[in-house]
């Protein structure tokens, strides 16, 4: 017996020798190994206390039984009691690699900032009643002071259908049968986020949820992209970000209007204007942090440029060459390209196999760098055009997969993202709201890090889901794996600054404050939670 159980632990350590995080688990100072023991006693006691299948919680299919890593939407609330959440919230994460700046600030924030703003109108195409609050979308549109209205309501019977009302009006005067101004709150909010009845009931496809999640942003849109909500919308997104322990971010926008709203209500500010605001927000706060002697707890920012994957040939060339006048203007700031939108329903990457050639023909004429960071394999699907797509990031030479989900399916791609240091940009409460898996002991995770291939833990389009930061992703995964120890929260942290778009020395220095602020943490662990 005591020769097979040998042979059983050498098999073990065999099968998980490839996984990233097995040297670092293997180099653990003797401070990180306490933490570690810390780590796993919590989490076995509230599987124990919490997560044991007696307690019971209200879902859309009626009460269920809690474990670790379940739907995020029906455990959030459980989660952010937890004594694990509260002590991965003081951790050090690294860097974000994969977020839509549309979708990374609070809905209640983004609403305050709108109502800030007498130039904001809102309209419905209908008057706002108890039988279509849940299904009359709001429109945003910042108007130019010579068209502003003073029309009083959304609710009243003589409501003019898609007629502008002035957003502070519209929420003052929301119909107190329907809740009044926190009403109107609930109404704009909804429209804005994914709610468990609908990613667990009504909209429990993949198909259906992103009918869901692409109306967020078309809501959104109107009031994003107006200048004066943009520029305190990036301030909000990097002070939260460096609130959760975020150093770093690589946000993802959405170049496909060529204009954005100016504060006088005409649509008129060139994407250039756009990456100056941002770099002026950006540079605010990490001068205010330096003030404060807190330089290590952000190192920066570069930015990620966007445009939808249904856009014709022609319009793609045009964003592209766009993309390379960007880089060159803000070297420092453009870290790469990608497309974003529903792979399963728009346009698959071999589609646009040709300007994306050309694009890095282009890039060696000009003397500049902008890596493919593509969207791939985001879908459930086994062959499938979204499936496909993570053969053709490859050969395109995408720096890192976004998301990824269904190259677990494909050893050979594995391999060589193993071989050729190709991170995946994992998302995982993401994933599961999006359902792609029901929960998180079904996602892949496991199989893609135990087959070597690094991931850096992302949190997409948090504002929609309600997890923002990354500790919600940090927890989910950690809680469902007893695999998972701090070497591998430690790996993910590592990860996202290895394969950032960062240069060799801005990386020295990301990784030099992280190893600081990773001491002040372990030391936190250590003293307070022994």
């Amino acid at each position: 017996m005591e020769s097979y159980l040998k042979n059983r632990e050498e098999l073990i350590l065999q099968d998980r020798a490839l996984r990233p995080d097995h040297a670092s688990a293997r180099s653990l100072s003797a401070d990180e190994l306490k933490a570690d023991q810390i780590l796993r006693r919590i989490r076995k006691h509230e599987h124990h206390t919490i997560w044991n299948g007696q307690r019971q919680v209200m879902h859309i299919h009626g009460p269920q039984q809690m474990f670790p890593g379940m739907e995020f939407l029906t455990a959030r609330e459980t989660i952010v009691r937890t004594k694990l959440f509260e002590l991965l919230l003081q951790m050090p994460k690294g860097g974000l690699l994969h977020a839509h700046l549309d979708a990374t600030v609070r809905t209640d924030i983004l609403l305050r900032l709108a109502l800030d703003q007498p130039a904001l109108h809102i309209r419905a195409s209908a008057p706002i009643t108890k039988g279509n609050l849940r299904t009359v979308l709001p429109e945003f549109r910042a108007l130019p002071e010579v068209e502003w209205t003073t029309h009083a309501s959304l609710t009243a019977a003589l409501y003019s259908p898609n007629s502008w009302v002035p957003i502070k009006n519209a929420r003052d005067s929301f119909q107190a049968e329907l809740g009044g101004p926190g009403g109107f709150d609930r109404w704009v909010i909804d429209a804005l986020m994914i709610n468990p009845s609908e990613a667990y009931g009504t909209h429990n496809t993949t198909a259906k949820i992103w009918e869901k999640f692409q109306s967020i942003f078309t809501v959104s849109d109107g009031l994003i992209r107006f200048a004066p909500l943009w520029t305190r919308w990036i301030r909000e997104f990097l002070l939260s970000s460096i609130e959760d322990g975020i150093s770093y971010v690589e946000p993802r926008i959405l170049f496909l209007k060529k204009y954005m709203v100016d504060e006088d209500g005409k649509e008129d500010i060139p994407h250039r204007a756009w990456l100056q605001m941002y770099e002026r927000v950006l540079n605010e706060v990490k001068d205010e942090l330096k003030e404060q002697g807190r330089e290590d707890e952000f190192i920066g920012s570069k930015i990620i440029y966007t445009t939808i994957r249904n856009v014709s040939l022609e319009q793609l060339e045009w964003h592209l060459e766009d993309c390379l006048a960007l880089k060159q203007e803000f070297p420092h700031l453009v870290a790469g390209f990608d497309l974003v939108g529903h792979e399963d329903s728009l346009t698959p990457l071999i589609e646009y196999a040709k300007p994306f050639l050309k694009f890095v023909e282009r890039q060696k004429e000009l003397g500049v760098d902008v890596p493919f960071l593509f969207h791939a394999g985001e879908t459930i699907t086994d062959g499938g055009p979204a499936d496909l797509n993570l053969y053709d990031a490859i050969l395109l030479g995408s720096k890192r997969i976004g998301h990824g989900f269904s190259i677990h399916k494909h050893p050979k791609l594995m391999e060589i993202c193993r071989e050729k240091g190709i991170c995946i940009e994992m998302c995982p409460i993401s994933n599961e709201v999006l359902r792609l898996t029901g929960s998180m002991p079904m996602h892949p995770l496991p199989a893609i890090i135990n087959q070597g291939v690094h991931v850096a833990l992302c949190s997409d389009d948090p504002s929609a889901f309600g997890n923002m930061g990354l500790s919600f992703d940090f927890f989910q995964v950690f809680v469902a794996s007893e695999v998972n120890d701090l070497s591998t929260l430690r790996q993910f942290v590592w990860d996202s600054i290895q394969y950032s778009c960062l240069d060799d020395v801005e990386k020295q220095h990301a990784f030099a404050a992280l190893e600081r602020r990773w001491a002040k943490f372990i030391k936190r662990i250590v003293d307070n939670y022994s």
